[in-house]
């Protein structure tokens, strides 16, 4: 599970409030803005979450909700705010904070926001960090860059359709195979807006904002992320601002924590402050098996500790024989049971049954989870959701059951694996139920 997450606070403007959170305590302020999002429900999408940390881990992190999405005060549907009051709503957060001069890191429709709040308060702005935006996004005779009208139509269509769905980050890198952050990453944008108001709300502003005329004024030191989508509109806005500097990434997302983002960060951690962000943790897909003896506790109490130790050391030779010969890691031993990784769910099930009918043939009652996702590497162990889910699935296997994920099944699709459905189980810590089956035996 994530850290505790920030606190959220509010701040009036308008007769009307704002949500914003501070965390962080680095030498620079940083304000992250890319639009739509609700500032509480983002910290259950672990990739958003690391991406956020990450920031945090240079600067003091400044997070808002600007006026009628996410956590902050509703508006009447209909009701369209300018850039001016988009302007004001960050005004009055830096206000809120006490921050007099703060780094503006910004994505998607936030960025002429933030251009236009530059050219207002530039006494207020240290420095600018635009990403996969524009200073314009509609096409016109004297800006051939921008989507025709044919083209916004279907990305509002588009948007409409995939709003609140799964299907909103399936082709991001750092969510798509990962049900548990699509769950929720669906969950925050149902939260942030409806459909139809997010799909009202980006028809408007890819047709209607324009700040082309502000970018010559822009007087701050400023960096252009160019990603694969925006290669044109970036250089468009890194040759009309002053002494900016373009820097052009592999990034494929709409949204940078949407993908690997370490370098890019490092990249802007050293443009803000003149070093490099350390790395952050790396991540892989695995697949992972727990494995442990069931009703350790009582078999110690009837055996004594010799005779119990000389059962756990022939425990071990046999686990580590069958992680050798299936081509799995030791990652870390839990007393009674083992952790350890495979480049395949094929060879993670196959191995876990082997190892729990090997050793029920030896009168030791061994049960196994098996899970596969995205997890961090640290050192040689690993850490984040997708270990939490594998010690549950574990942890609701019966003696002599291997039990697995729905995302198991899914993968073995088509092989000659068989499963039994156990129905759905509530995993503690984990927010959605989850479908889980026991592997067969050949």
């Amino acid at each position: 599970m994530h850290p505790t997450t920030p606190t959220t606070r509010y701040v009036e403007v308008d007769d009307l409030q704002l949500a914003y959170q501070v965390l962080g305590d680095g030498p620079i302020d940083l304000v992250f803005h890319h639009g739509f999002c609700h500032l509480d429900l983002q910290w259950d999408v672990a990739a958003e979450a690391a991406f956020n940390r990450r920031l945090a881990s240079f600067s003091r992190l400044i997070l808002f909700d600007r006026r009628g999405t996410g956590a902050s005060e509703r508006l009447h549907r209909g009701t369209a705010p300018t850039v001016d009051d988009w302007t004001a709503d960050l005004l009055a957060v830096l206000d809120a904070v006490g921050s007099e001069s703060a780094a503006l890191f910004v994505e998607a429709e936030a960025g002429p926001v933030a251009i236009n709040f530059v050219d207002q308060h530039p006494e207020r702005v240290r420095a600018l960090v635009l990403a996969n935006t524009a200073a314009r996004f509609a096409w016109a005779p004297d800006y051939p860059d921008g989507w025709k009208e044919e083209t916004i139509d279907e990305l509002v269509e588009l948007y409409r359709s995939l709003w609140g769905t799964n299907a909103i980050g399936a082709d991001w890198p750092s969510v798509a195979g990962d049900p548990i952050q699509l769950d929720a990453l669906a969950r925050l944008t149902r939260a942030a807006a409806t459909p139809g108001l997010a799909a009202e709300h980006y028809g408007r502003v890819w047709r209607g904002l324009d700040v082309r005329d502000l970018l010559g004024r822009v007087c701050v030191p400023t960096l252009v992320l160019s990603s694969l989508k925006t290669q044109q509109t970036a250089s468009y806005l890194a040759t009309a601002i002053p002494g900016a500097q373009l820097l052009e990434t592999n990034s494929t997302t709409s949204l940078l924590f949407g993908d690997d983002y370490d370098e890019i960060l490092s990249e802007v951690a050293s443009f803000l402050t003149g070093r490099a962000a350390p790395l952050a943790p790396r991540r892989q897909l695995l697949t992972i098996v727990f494995t442990d003896i069931a009703s350790s506790t009582e078999h110690l109490s009837a055996l004594g500790d010799r005779k119990w130790s000389a059962i756990l050391d022939a425990h071990d030779r046999t686990v580590r024989r069958h992680l050798e010969h299936f081509g799995g890691r030791e990652v870390n031993t839990t007393g009674d049971g083992f952790v350890a990784v495979f480049d395949t769910p094929s060879a993670a099930v196959r191995c876990a049954r082997a190892i729990v009918d090997a050793l029920a043939g030896m009168q030791i009652d061994v049960r196994a989870g098996v899970h596969a996702g995205e997890c961090e590497l640290r050192g040689d162990d690993i850490a984040g959701m997708t270990v939490h889910i594998a010690a549950r699935v574990a942890g609701a296997a019966a003696s002599g059951e291997v039990l697995v994920s729905r995302t198991i099944v899914d993968l073995l699709l088509g092989s000659d694996s068989r499963f039994i459905d156990r129905g759905e189980h509530l995993l503690k810590g984990v927010p959605e139920p989850w479908s889980l089956f026991a592997f067969a035996r050949d």
